[in-house]
């Protein structure tokens, strides 16, 4: 990537960043089409090669840059000694609507790309893929399982409550009129009906 991209105007970078996570987050990879990227950042294509070279260096910059920001935003909002699962599910959820505040499809294209068949975007973001696991994998470390009713198993809850807020996320976002307060009282509403089923 040329580094002269962050020269640019942070509101420029911001629609050149929000269009390539929506396209590729709606198409993948392999079917996510340049040209609807710069139709959707209202630049030109010559532009958009200018500072990346490639459509895999796009994508993973992208991902590097989410990588960062969710990161940073979830380190932010929970607390590193919190041990309540819905506790640490609903400061996640405050994180999400920070992010989505900025970039509405950041969490789209990161959902996306866990199930992407192009091996080479793959391959080129593997490490990406794992730092970012790693630190889902030590936030859900913290949590007692203690805590839990006997015949609520914990890894199924979060199963559950994940594929209900991804759901609920791609739901709203397919609406014109997308709202990441909206999203978040609404899943807090889910994680608080868990919660009084599980505890």
């Amino acid at each position: 990537m040329n580094d002269k991209f962050f020269d640019l105007k942070k509101e420029k970078q911001d629609r050149i960043i929000n269009a390539s996570l929506k396209i590729f987050a709606e198409n993948g990879y392999k079917h996510c089409s340049t040209d609807d990227i710069v139709r959707e950042a209202g630049i030109s294509k010559g532009l958009l090669f200018h500072y990346f070279g490639s459509k895999m260096n796009l994508y993973e910059f992208l991902y590097d840059y989410c990588v960062k920001f969710l990161s940073m935003e979830l380190k932010s909002s929970i607390p590193s000694d919190e041990k309540d699962y819905f506790t640490i599910m609903t400061d996640s959820e405050a994180a999400t609507r920070n992010v989505l505040r900025s970039y509405p499809y950041m969490q789209m294209f990161i959902n996306r790309s866990m199930t992407e068949e192009d091996e080479d975007a793959v391959d080129n973001t593997s490490n990406l893929r794992e730092e970012l696991q790693s630190i889902y994998d030590g936030i859900l470390g913290q949590v007692d399982p203690g805590r839990f009713r006997k015949e609520a198993d914990p890894a199924q809850v979060h199963t559950m409550l994940q594929s209900t807020l991804r759901t609920l996320m791609n739901d709203q976002l397919q609406s014109s009129a997308f709202n990441p307060d909206h999203y978040y009282s609404e899943g807090i509403r889910y994680i608080n009906m868990l919660k009084s089923i599980c505890y």
